[in-house]
């Protein structure tokens, strides 16, 4: 029998698919498209998304490469209030806005 960790999807294990994805997940313009197609309105990916909250663990969190965005991310797709304001392109400027003074520092 087939161990859970050695079954491959595509030549990559499940960690790394979902790895992957919720890395993606940090990129504003990504949740929009998500929000736009709808995906955000279905209560299997919303349960999806929460299932990985696993990522802010620290076992897991040492493999994002952006943590604070990604986890900012997955926070406020927690909120049903965020899934619908991300629609909006304001949101979006906003959220890239917030990303880019936290990289670079706010100067004065």
């Amino acid at each position: 029998m087939t161990d859970v960790a050695e079954i491959q999807y595509g030549g990559f294990s499940r960690f790394e698919l979902e790895l992957e994805f919720v890395q993606a997940l940090s990129n504003p313009w990504y949740l929009n498209y998500l929000a736009s197609q709808k995906y955000l309105d279905d209560p299997a990916f919303v349960a999806y998304l929460e299932y990985l909250q696993y990522f802010t663990k620290p076992q897991y969190l040492k493999y994002l490469s952006f943590p604070g965005p990604t986890l900012r991310a997955l926070e406020l797709l927690q909120q049903e209030r965020f899934r619908k304001d991300i629609l909006m392109p304001d949101t979006v400027a906003r959220m890239i806005e917030e990303g880019v003074k936290a990289s670079v520092g706010e100067r004065t």
